[in-house]
């Protein structure tokens, strides 16, 4: 099939790997045919949501945001429950306990909800910002956790459904290179990882340091950073 006729929609957080991921899509699917959904899943930083809005609308995409508040009501991680602070600094990579930043099965139900509403928009490429090389340890970031739920969703729904998920094998490094490749770096500047949800980053807790750390691997000044400083 030619750009002109394949559809895609991707899963847009506002934070840097579905903002890059984005952009992929534009690329790969041509401007016209992508469009993003953002879900609001009650998590604590609203300014995520805020910047998902703002980076959809660089992109010049269409963007849903779609409500999903039982993550709220189950609590129990640090996302989404305002009596538990986010653990500071990066994991070590040969520590296998979850964070507690861990919400257990939000990738699943995200790419579910996100491959009903493709379904009935006639879409069949979901493109997600998941990363097995992403040194959180979450067990629905891995491929075999796609590809799974790749072939659930198509028995379940009778569809072609087909997850992308351009990021998978990256470091942060790369992330980084790909984002300028596809000309993200704008819109980098307006997206939001920080745990604690502050603006400028905090810069210590987990998701601070494994950002700042893959664009000083990449040798490239964060567009946030420049951004906060008013540069």
């Amino acid at each position: 099939m030619s750009n002109t006729t394949r559809k895609a929609l991707v899963v847009l957080s506002g934070g840097q790997d579905s903002t890059t991921c984005l952009y992929w899509a534009l690329r790969e699917f041509g401007a016209a045919n992508v469009e993003a959904v953002t879900f609001d899943y009650g998590q604590r930083h609203r300014v995520e949501l805020d910047a998902a809005r703002k980076v959809a609308a660089m992109a010049g995409v269409r963007q849903t945001v779609l409500p999903i508040d039982t993550f709220a009501a189950i609590g129990g991680n640090a996302l989404t429950d305002d009596s538990i602070a986010p653990e500071a600094g990066a994991r070590a990579d040969d520590d296998s306990a979850l964070p507690n930043t861990f919400v257990p099965g939000r990738n699943l139900v995200f790419l579910s909800f996100a491959a009903a509403f493709a379904y009935t928009r006639g879409i069949e490429h979901v493109v997600t910002g998941v990363a097995q090389t992403d040194y959180s340890g979450y067990p629905d970031c891995r491929e075999n956790t796609l590809k799974a739920l790749e072939l659930a969703l198509r028995l379940g729904m009778d569809s072609r459904v087909t997850l992308h998920t351009p990021l998978m094998f990256m470091s942060k490094a790369e992330t980084v290179r790909l984002a300028q490749q596809v000309g993200a770096m704008e819109a980098l500047a307006w997206s939001h990882t920080c745990y604690n949800g502050e603006v400028p980053p905090c810069g210590h807790c987990a998701a601070c340091e494994l950002r700042a750390k893959g664009f000083d691997e990449a040798g490239v000044v964060d567009p946030l950073l420049l951004r906060s400083q008013g540069a």
